[in-house]
């Protein structure tokens, strides 16, 4: 479980405070969790927290990991503030995006996967990088995916990136239930809402 105390966000909140906590499986296999706290203040300004926490084993060997953090700072669909740190095997990365920061010109969206307006952007901001990526969004056929144990049909969008595939699964309500992302080297990371 991920210590989301140190993470705790304003107690005044317009709406209830959204949660999304996936596991993370790289090829089918677990290999952590990315957990997704989401709170709307009373004037509309949106906090994301989230931490991912993943650990690739063989024959009982950690022999890759990945931890990420960030916070993001929404104005409607619009991202004003970011700041992430990632640890991708021993590569630290660090990204500081202050309000009025170029990058943020305009109204930039990050890969913000909860949020449904991502799915009408051409480029998006990685938080892992700090860099703009032109996308291609496309719509694919419902299917079924597991969510909480249960089957439910769910529209998906293929997300194509510069170095990879995700596919975004959103249930009859649009609420984000899984995501499959297609790595180099053809491995699928999934994350399945529990």
């Amino acid at each position: 479980m991920l210590a989301f105390a140190a993470w705790a966000l304003p107690a005044a909140a317009a709406e209830p405070r959204q949660i999304w906590n996936f596991d993370a499986a790289l090829d089918g296999k677990p290999i952590g969790e990315h957990v997704f706290a989401l709170d709307t203040q009373p004037d509309g300004i949106r906090l994301l927290r989230s931490e991912a926490r993943f650990d690739v084993k063989l024959l009982g060997i950690t022999v890759y990991r990945y931890r990420h953090r960030a916070q993001e700072r929404w104005q409607g669909d619009c991202l004003q503030t970011l700041q992430a740190e990632t640890d991708d095997n021993g590569d630290k990365l660090a990204v500081r995006l202050p309000p009025g920061d170029a990058l943020l010109a305009g109204c930039v969206m990050s890969f913000a996967y909860w949020n449904r307006a991502l799915l009408q952007q051409r480029e998006l901001l990685n938080a892992q990088t700090g860099k703009l990526e032109p996308v291609r969004v496309e719509p694919l056929p419902p299917a079924t995916l597991d969510v909480r144990g249960q089957a439910v049909t769910a529209q998906r969008w293929r997300i194509v990136a510069l170095k990879q595939r995700i596919d975004l699964w959103y249930d009859a309500s649009g609420n984000w239930v899984g995501l499959d992302g297609t790595l180099e080297g053809g491995r699928l990371l999934s994350y399945r809402l529990r």
